[in-house]
């Protein structure tokens, strides 16, 4: 078995390193690097309040409290890796010991002009899928009377119709993640803490420019970490992590990763609920607002998260003269523009939060690489003289959900063996020309993180 280095420990990177662990013969081989600790003794995380300090540790989606488990997809794809993944998140054991499910069920909200409804029932029908007889067309009024009425001030106004599916939930997303990592730790993974500071490339210190192929990567520590295969699992980090060795290889255009994936933020809100409160939201499936958001029931410790789609970059450029979008350090500071549409989007969904002029208690910036297509590469690089070098990035705000799973489909990958033709076109490097209609298009970005201060 290669050498193998996962860097990243975030979906892709810890599903990988889990199942690469299950499948090959030694473990050991198999290195992790991530700027995080190692996982702990598996802990949940969702009772943790904002940290005192306002600075978070650098980690991106899928570093949260909670995470939408749904199989409601407009796309064939995706409806049918969502239902082989919840399956998985019933039943296995690293899972379920640390009860981080919950099948909590979603109420949806039809926009009037959006086909994604129907389209999402003709893919449960077609597909023979045993969740169709989960789902449930509500009127208005039965929204407004049931769970409680806690939708009961809910503007309504943008929908036409309204159905419940019960086989939707939520995870305790951080647990779950770190459970899976501990997972692949005690199988034999090596895990180490650090920070890329550049991709190391074989002959590049000899003039070969480096044709053969990545040696590694370099640490901020000086320490260099090298592998026959190298993954790059680095989510809204890509680009910066790649600009280097792009630069030394003089990639340009649409063969820099940048113009596969790029670095997109959003601003979720968070309201600490008395304990009176908790009991009554936890009530509440999670809310899909349409194309604009979700309400997810409150954690055990009583935060009730509020997503949105104002997505946004943070653009800079490298000393090359390329634009990258990269994150912003602070990951709990939102400007004045993302708390005022953070407001709006809770005055829309359940007004009575904001009654006697209550405001969210906290807002984090949730990160993640987005495509077009919001397809994520799943591949080897194109170019041969990056030939040990591949990716798996591009979560796109909603792979999350695929974290059981997803990691023997980039196994394949890493092995040569491939996933079959739908999956490696729509995961492969994609070409300029390509114009597929994304399954999460309302979070291309469309705005500057400059433009909310």
């Amino acid at each position: 078995m290669p050498q193998i280095l996962i860097i990243g420990a975030g979906i892709f990177g810890a599903s990988t390193a889990y199942h690469l662990a299950k499948t090959h013969p030694n473990p050991s081989q198999i290195t992790i690097l991530d700027r995080t600790p190692a996982p702990s003794p598996f802990t949940s995380t969702s009772t943790t309040p904002r940290p005192t300090n306002n600075i978070q540790p650098k980690a991106g989606a899928s570093s949260d409290i909670n995470k939408i488990i749904r199989a409601d997809y407009s796309s064939p794809l995706y409806m049918d890796l969502a239902i082989e993944a919840i399956k998985s998140w019933k039943t296995l054991p690293v899972f379920n010991s640390a009860k981080v499910y919950t099948q909590s069920g979603w109420i949806a909200m039809d926009e009037n002009d959006s086909d994604v409804p129907r389209l999402i029932r003709e893919n449960f029908r077609k597909g023979g899928h045993e969740f169709e007889g989960a789902i449930v067309e509500m009127d208005e009024e039965e929204v407004r009377n049931s769970w409680g009425g806690v939708l009961a001030r809910t503007e309504m106004g943008p929908f036409g119709s309204y159905y419940f599916n019960a086989s939707a939930g939520w995870v305790d997303a951080e647990g779950a993640l770190r459970g899976m990592l501990r997972e692949a730790v005690g199988l034999g993974v090596r895990y180490v803490c650090g920070e890329v500071e550049r991709v190391v490339l074989r002959d590049s210190g000899s003039g070969g420019g480096g044709g053969g192929g990545v040696k590694g990567v370099e640490l901020g520590d000086g320490r260099v970490l090298e592998a026959e295969k190298v993954l790059f699992a680095t989510g809204a980090w890509t680009s910066k992590v790649m600009a280097s060795v792009e630069d030394e290889l003089g990639i340009e255009g649409g063969g820099r990763v940048e113009g596969q994936v790029s670095a997109a933020g959003v601003c979720v809100s968070h309201f600490q609920l008395s304990e009176e409160e908790r009991e009554v939201y936890s009530r509440l499936p999670v809310l899909v607002y349409g194309g604009q958001g979700e309400v997810i029931p409150p954690t055990s410790s009583g935060i009730l998260k509020f997503t949105s789609t104002t997505s946004f970059k943070n653009t800079i450029r490298t000393a090359s003269g390329h634009d990258i979008s990269v994150p912003v350090e602070d990951q709990f500071y939102a400007p004045p523009g993302l708390k005022d549409d953070a407001l709006s989007a809770v005055r829309a969904r359940l007004p009575q939060l904001l009654d006697n002029g209550r405001k969210p208690d906290f807002y984090r910036l949730c990160w993640d690489s987005i495509s077009a297509s919001q397809h994520p590469l799943i591949t080897q690089h194109p170019d041969p003289r990056l030939g040990n070098l591949y990716l798996a990035v591009g979560g796109s705000f909603h792979f999350y959900k695929f974290l059981p799973i997803i990691g023997k489909y980039v196994v394949n990958v890493l092995d040569g063996v491939g996933n079959g033709p739908v999956k490696d076109k729509a995961w492969g490097w994609k070409s300029a020309e390509e114009n597929e209609r994304g399954v999460h298009a309302s979070l291309i970005p469309k705005h500057e993180f400059k433009d909310f201060e």
